[in-house]
């Protein structure tokens, strides 16, 4: 038989047996159910936590469409201010250009009147007058300045005007920029889930960035952006009704005063040409007087040769019947109708050479006053002229200056050829 190799262990009782067993299902019972019951807890806070954590994503995704709706509907509110503020641009543009294209051309009806002006300071005496043509040149002269300025002043305040909606449309072009900006980022928080790359555990993520805005700060940014828009776009709008009225009383006042002064230069050319007419037909009658006057000193001047020689004869008659002899010599009928003779012909050579001293001053007056006459004649042709290239140039006002080709000046030519062929004949 074989032998136990080692002392067997120490021996307990059936009791220690029984109690041992029973000490160890209790505590496996205790432990069986102890595991239960955080099994229970473990599954209801699962089921909490699963549920807190869907209703908090869907929260949180309801929270982002809400505020990507919100976002959208500023964006769409600033798109629409940035059109109006675009078309608003456009429009105060094209009124400043307008503006400038009618300060151009009150420049140039400036320089017109100015001109006009010039030309008939070379009028000579004595024509040189303060006429109702000059005073309605200086009357235009004064409305070109006021319009000038009135112009000048609307073409500064638009393009001032032009720079504030600049400005405003930069800070709105910002402020959409940063909400389309915004938009993105919402719109890939919204997209994103567990399911998807790149997402990961980041340092301190509720952490609050630095120059946040509130919600009331954030909305009242954007108000006040959209407000200063919109009021920018009504002055620009006022400035814009401001500026056509101005352009169209501007012109039509200084319409009216170019009718008026045209006006006046019609009546005054008119006016001239009837003086001018007229002193070309005193002209004519005072050549006719100057020939007649002429030939009656010629015929005077033969009558009194004619009575010298009748009294030379008398004289003759006289002194040839001293010489009778005797009592022949003797106061006869003869001697005294003789001597009547010679007294009748030297009160008439007397009176013819009274008559003809008289008539050569006549002639004399005459050539003088036909002189001053076309002297006149000169002054009212130059004047003439000088109105006619007044009205040739006021032409640009009314015409395109490409399509601007003065007239020819017939008058000038005829006055001109008129007044040499006149100094030809005087001199």
């Amino acid at each position: 038989m074989a032998t136990l190799s080692a002392k067997p262990g120490q021996r307990f009782s059936v009791p220690d047996w029984h109690t041992s067993s029973q000490l160890l299902s209790a505590d496996a019972e205790r432990q069986r159910s102890a595991s239960h019951r955080v099994r229970q807890e473990a599954r209801a806070l699962r089921n909490d936590t699963d549920s807190q954590t869907k209703w908090d994503k869907q929260n949180n995704q309801t929270r982002l469409a809400d505020r990507i709706s919100s976002v959208s509907r500023w964006k769409e509110r600033l798109e629409r201010c940035l059109a109006d503020i675009d078309a608003e641009i456009d429009a105060l543009a094209k009124v400043k250009e307008a503006a400038e294209s009618a300060l151009q051309a009150k420049n140039l009806a400036w320089e017109v009147s100015i001109e006009c002006l010039a030309l008939r300071e070379r009028r000579r005496t004595p024509d040189l007058v303060r006429d109702p043509v000059e005073e309605e040149l200086h009357k235009e002269v004064k409305v070109i300045d006021k319009a000038r300025r009135e112009l000048q002043q609307k073409v500064t305040e638009a393009f001032q005007q032009l720079c504030h909606l600049q400005e405003v449309r930069q800070q709105l072009s910002c402020d959409h920029r940063h909400k389309m900006e915004a938009l993105e980022i919402d719109h890939i928080c919204l997209s994103l889930d567990v399911d998807s790359p790149n997402i990961s555990f980041k340092v301190s993520p509720t952490r609050v960035p630095g120059r946040s805005a509130t919600l009331d700060e954030w909305e009242g940014h954007s108000r006040d952006n959209k407000e200063q828009a919109e009021a920018e776009i009504k002055a620009s709008s006022q400035l814009r009704e401001a500026a056509v009225l101005t352009i169209a009383q501007t012109h039509n006042q200084l319409e009216a005063q170019r009718v008026a002064t045209e006006f006046a230069f019609r009546k005054r050319i008119r006016d001239m040409e009837r003086a001018y007419d007229e002193l070309k037909w005193q002209e004519q009658n005072t050549l006719e007087e100057v020939a007649e006057q002429e030939e009656d000193i010629r015929r005077l001047g033969e009558d009194l040769r004619r009575k010298a020689e009748y009294l030379k004869v008398a004289h003759t008659r006289l002194e040839t019947r001293s010489c009778r002899p005797g009592g022949e010599l003797c106061r006869d009928q003869a001697q005294y109708g003789l001597t009547d003779e010679v007294h009748q012909l030297e009160g008439t050579i007397r009176a013819l050479r009274q008559k003809l001293a008289e008539s050569q001053d006549t002639l004399d007056a005459l050539y003088r006053q036909l002189h001053r006459t076309q002297t006149d004649l000169g002054c009212k042709a130059n004047s003439l002229v000088l109105d006619n290239k007044c009205m040739d140039s006021r032409r640009k006002l009314v015409v395109p200056a490409e399509k601007f080709v003065p007239e020819v000046d017939t008058f000038n030519r005829t006055t001109n050829r008129e007044l040499k062929n006149k100094q030809l004949e005087l001199a």
